[in-house]
């Protein structure tokens, strides 16, 4: 955990030099496969390392998909290699989709885990980089043993994203949001101005079947990190050891309720990702329970107004960090043919221009890589920068080292039993900590 926070400062010094606000990204969609080919068939070093191959990418974000089958489209064009992009995420289970390719004549040549519990679900199938061009540019990379297993797809970061120019309608200051008491304030006094700001909610938050997502990992990352040194997994090892901590979670439930008391029912129960982010982006809401991956959405439906983050204030007590990490990474599988082409393609991306400009101005990322001088210049992505030079401005991704299956599966209904009112609080507490208990 300490390179990783060390690598967020690193990328700071130059994140932080440059400003400015933009937009884009895309919405959720159901699974979406590319073929593009190109009769360009130079001889390239890239073209001679790979020869003739189609290699086969599979990825979870529904929000950069189009933008990585142009980038796949692009190193064709340069190289010669056929890059299939499929994409399952968003209101697609991505889990479910990918050990349903590994079951059919489908596998992919690269795809994607996040954290210990992605890897332990597909340890037998992965195999391990070594001594790739891209691993002299970062330092966080997923290692196991020593071993290096993973490709960090970008910097992600969440926090409670806000709309600046209805809080200032609303005399609401963001800075003072530290606590859930000065949520709750807050709150309360948005939710009586409704009508004079033109909103439908103060926040959109959606915890039906298609975004558990947003409750079981984002939303329970809060009790698993928030207030705690980073690095901090001592909350993290309790739940993998079955046992919860019980004043932490009431403390928790709390926050929850309050989102949701909050929250426009129709989104709350039934929204998926476009109708969550889409009431924000319409000014139809002051807070949206999202991330930095937004962005590109938000760019592609031209939203423009000021935006940033305040921290989540999961539990009791004051709050002046957000969820910052590299969550995610390219894997490759073992079994596959076009194991060189794989590696070739992700070194493009990591060391080529090309892919820098992909990753910043195309995806709305943070890279993971130092030797990328692009700054992103999306509003929240220009966010999280502020937030990494901040003195202990990150608390730890830690949801993605749970049990596999635990977020989305095991919890996230029970989210959506108390949003419908089918819970009270008292009985979602119980559950999530029978849950807990169950790990064991």
């Amino acid at each position: 955990m300490k390179k990783i926070f060390a690598m967020l400062m690193v990328l700071t010094l130059t994140t932080t030099l440059f400003g400015g606000c933009a937009k884009k990204e895309e919405g959720s969609k159901p699974e979406t496969t590319v073929e593009k080919t190109t009769d360009n068939k130079a001889a390239t070093d890239d073209k001679a390392a790979t020869g003739d191959q189609n290699v086969v990418i599979y990825q979870n974000k529904v929000e950069i998909g189009e933008q990585l089958m142009a980038f796949a489209a692009l190193y064709e064009q340069e190289t010669g290699v056929k890059v299939t992009v499929k994409t399952s995420g968003g209101d697609s289970p991505y889990a479910e989709n990918l050990k349903g390719e590994f079951q059919s004549d489908r596998q992919p040549d690269i795809f994607v885990i996040e954290g210990m519990g992605g890897y332990n679900t597909w340890k037998e199938n992965l195999t391990t980089f070594e001594n790739e061009p891209w691993m002299d540019h970062t330092t966080l990379e997923f290692v196991v043993d020593g071993q290096t297993y993973g490709f960090p797809v970008a910097v992600e970061a969440w926090g409670m994203a806000y709309n600046k120019d209805l809080l200032d309608k609303a005399g609401v200051d963001p800075s003072t949001l530290t606590s859930q008491e000065a949520y709750k304030a807050a709150f309360e006094k948005i939710d009586s101005m409704k009508s004079e700001l033109g909103i439908k909610s103060v926040v959109a938050m959606a915890a039906g079947a298609d975004m558990r997502w947003v409750t079981g990992l984002h939303n329970f990352n809060g009790y698993l990190s928030a207030g705690l040194k980073y690095g901090d997994t001592t909350v993290l090892d309790k739940l993998n050891n079955g046992e919860a901590d019980m004043e932490r979670l009431t403390e928790y439930a709390d926050w929850v309720e309050l989102l949701f008391n909050y929250a426009d029912k129709s989104v709350l129960l039934t929204g998926n990702y476009d109708a969550q982010v889409g009431q924000f982006a319409t000014g139809q809401s002051a807070f949206v329970h999202q991330g930095n991956w937004i962005d590109p959405w938000l760019a592609e439906n031209a939203v423009d107004f000021p935006m940033g983050f305040a921290p989540h204030a999961s539990v009791y007590g004051e709050h002046n960090a957000i969820f910052i990490g590299a969550p995610s990474y390219y894997v490759l599988n073992k079994e596959s043919k076009n194991l060189e082409a794989a590696k070739a393609f992700l070194n493009y991306m990591a060391t080529n221009e090309a892919g820098h400009n992909y990753m910043v101005n195309e995806a709305k990322m943070v890279p993971a890589f130092t030797n990328v001088t692009l700054v992103p210049n999306a509003p929240l992505s220009a966010d999280v920068a502020k937030w990494v030079a901040k003195e202990n401005g990150a608390y730890t991704w830690l949801q993605n080292d749970m049990p596999d299956g635990f977020g989305m599966g095991t919890i996230a209904p029970i989210y959506e039993s108390f949003a419908k009112g089918d819970l009270d609080k008292a009985a979602f507490i119980q559950q999530l900590a029978n849950k807990i208990a169950e790990i064991k």
